[in-house]
């Protein structure tokens, strides 16, 4: 009994682990990528620096917002956590970090 204790707590731990080294790219590329690399639904574009430009100038607390809660702004839609209610908001920070360093 006690192994079995034993490996269901490593097994957890690997599995927070696990989500601790998620990083934003491979969060941005699981689902993200959708629309942010195509530009669905206004979508800006990761890497366009024009389409960032506003963005980028904005205190990043306001972009995890509208990134996790979802906005409507005057070219699309941000729907909360993009659709993917399963990520966690420190996952879409980490994603919103991507995206904006892709493009400065």
């Amino acid at each position: 009994m006690k192994a079995v204790k034993t490996l269901l707590v490593a097994g957890s731990l690997m599995l927070v682990a696990g989500t601790a080294l998620a990083d934003g790219e491979s969060v941005y590329n699981s689902g993200c990528a959708a629309c942010h690399a195509t530009g669905v639904a206004g979508a800006p574009k990761t890497g366009d620096k024009a389409a960032w430009a506003n963005r980028v100038t904005q205190d990043i607390e306001v972009i995890y917002d509208h990134a996790i809660n979802g906005y409507q702004g005057e070219n699309g839609v941000m729907p909360p956590k993009g659709g993917f209610m399963n990520l966690s908001d420190d996952d879409i920070k980490l994603v919103v970090d991507y995206m904006v360093e892709a493009s400065k």
